[in-house]
C-alpha cells in the first residue's frame, strides 16, 4: 500500500475580492486558489478541505484546511513555494504534517471570531473595509449586557439563515463560551468563542446587538427573540466586511495521540 501524508495549513486572507472560502460556479474563491496552486506544486490531484466557509468579504486570520498527498513534502520550501504563488491577499501562515485521522473541520473543537464596530462620526477610509461603520448613538454599555444573553448553550434558529434546511435544520444548538466586548481604536469588537457557529450566526448577532445598542431593541426583547426561532425577527444582519475567523481550536492532545507514520 502507498503512504499518504496529510498536511495541515493556517491561512491569512482578506475576503475582499472572493467570493468565499468555498468553491462555487459564481465567483472565485480562496479554497480554489489555494487548491490550484497546491496541484501546481505537487503535480498530484488533492482536494483542500477547510474547517468552515467564510462568506463572500468575509476575513481570516487562522482559517484551517488539509490536503492528502502521496509524497512526505520539504515543509520550508513547499510553504515559501505556495506563498510566491498564491495572490498577496492569501497567506499560508503556517503548514505542519498531521496523523491521516485529522480533520480540518471534524477535528475542531471550537472557533473564534472578531467583529469590529467602527463608532467614529466620521468614517475612518483606512478601516472601511474591515470595520461596520455606525451612523446613530451607540450605547457600548448595551451593547455589554446584551452579549451575556449569548453565553451558553442555546437554540440559535433565530439567528441562523439556514434554518430551514442545512445543520440548523437538524440541530440548531450552540455553545457560546464567551462574548466580549472590546474597546479599539475607533470603536469596538465582539470577541466570540464557541464550540460551532451556524450560517451567518455570528453575523445575526452582532446585527441584533446593535439594534439593542442603538436602541432599535430592547434587552427583554433579546429572550423573546430565541423563544421564537423565527429569523425573520431579528432584523438585518451585520455585513460580511466587519467579520473575521480569528482561530479554529484543535484539542492539542487529540492530535498527539494521531501517530503520524
Amino acid at each position: 500500500m502507498t503512504a499518504e501524508h496529510k498536511y495541515k495549513l493556517t491561512v491569512t486572507y482578506d475576503g475582499t475580492h472572493y467570493s468565499g472560502w468555498q468553491i462555487q460556479s459564481n465567483g472565485i474563491a480562496i479554497q480554489e486558489i489555494i487548491q490550484g496552486e497546491v496541484q501546481k506544486i505537487t503535480q498530484t490531484t488533492t482536494h483542500l478541505i477547510g474547517a468552515g466557509r467564510t462568506d463572500t468579504g468575509v476575513h481570516a486570520k487562522g482559517q484551517v484546511a488539509h490536503f492528502v498527498v502521496k509524497d512526505r513534502l520539504d515543509l520550508f520550501r513547499f510553504q515559501h513555494a505556495l506563498n510566491r504563488l498564491l495572490p498577496e491577499d492569501i497567506r499560508v501562515i503556517a503548514i505542519e504534517e498531521v496523523p491521516l485521522k485529522f480533520h480540518a473541520r471534524y477535528s475542531a473543537t471550537g472557533k473564534i471570531y472578531h467583529y469590529h464596530l467602527h463608532l467614529d462620526p466620521i468614517r475612518d477610509p483606512f478601516v472601511r473595509q474591515y470595520s461596520w461603520h455606525i451612523h446613530h448613538h451607540f450605547d457600548v454599555e448595551l451593547l455589554r449586557q446584551g452579549a451575556q444573553y449569548f453565553v451558553g448553550s442555546h437554540d440559535f434558529t433565530s439567528f441562523a439563515n439556514d434554518s430551514l434546511r442545512g445543520a440548523a435544520s437538524r440541530n440548531a444548538v450552540r455553545t457560546i463560551y464567551s462574548l466580549e466586548v472590546v474597546v479599539e481604536e475607533g470603536g469596538v469588537r465582539l470577541e466570540f468563542k464557541g464550540n460551532g457557529f451556524l450560517y451567518r450566526m455570528v453575523r445575526n448577532i452582532t446585527g441584533t446587538l446593535v439594534n439593542v445598542a442603538i436602541g432599535k431593541f430592547q434587552l427583554s426583547d433579546i429572550p423573546r427573540l430565541f423563544k421564537a426561532k423565527d429569523r425573520e425577527l431579528t432584523g438585518k444582519g451585520a455585513p460580511a466586511h466587519g467579520l473575521f475567523l480569528m482561530e479554529v481550536e484543535y484539542a492539542s492532545k487529540i492530535i498527539q495521540n494521531m501517530e503520524v507514520k
